[in-house]
């Protein structure tokens, strides 16, 4: 049984760093396309990111499937009538089969601005809390900075959190060799949340 448990963490591990690789690749992809504008919602930006993903031939040669806007499934949520539009919905996820075993990968999206607060707010309250709540699991955040400097957005975010009482909380950028602009965050019951932030700003946004 234990054998079987080291083998399940190492192909959780392992699907978790192609997860990662596709994702940044598809930043990489979009940044070059310059298709993204600055004036895009979140879904917007997700949703060509996803396009880059779909077209990466990684994701077909280690056999993983994706989508966008996925329905979370919920134990304690009555099945009546309009049920699955109070479901939470993650925006990207990402599934592989190998052998007997199914993962599903989760990756929930925010935009941010240096100098917007309420967005900062937003990516703590419904991104870094729906993650310690498991209202989200087995995933990640991904941080989509607009305007502004995105250390400066950080360190606003991070403000937030002091304010919160919650410095230990604090992100702290991490050595990546997928991405320069990657982030932990340790949480209660040891808990690690992983940020991915992509700077736009180089973008026109005309």
């Amino acid at each position: 049984m234990g054998l079987n448990k080291v083998i399940v963490a190492s192909f959780k591990r392992g699907f978790e760093e192609k997860c990662f690789k596709l994702i940044t690749e598809s930043y990489v992809s979009a940044m070059e396309t310059k298709v993204i504008k600055l004036n895009w919602d979140e879904n917007d930006i997700t949703s060509e990111l996803h396009e880059h993903i779909k077209e990466n031939p990684l994701r077909l040669k280690w056999s993983i499937v994706t989508n966008v806007e996925q329905h979370l499934p919920k134990d304690d949520v009555v099945k009546e009538k309009g049920f699955a539009a109070k479901l939470p919905r993650i925006d990207l996820r990402l599934v592989t089969i190998s052998s007997s075993l199914e993962y599903e990968y989760h990756m929930e999206a925010k935009n941010l601005k240096e100098k917007d607060s309420g967005l900062k707010r937003r990516y703590i309250d419904t991104g870094i809390n729906n993650f310690m709540s498991k209202k989200y699991e087995n995933g990640c955040l991904l941080g989509y900075n607009l305007e502004g400097a995105l250390h400066k957005t950080v360190y606003g975010i991070n403000k937030l959190l002091k304010k919160d009482k919650r410095e230990t909380e604090y992100l702290k950028e991490q050595e990546n060799h997928l991405h320069n602009k990657y982030y932990e965050s340790k949480h209660p019951d040891d808990f690690t949340i992983k940020h991915f932030m992509f700077d736009f700003t180089s973008l026109n946004s005309a």
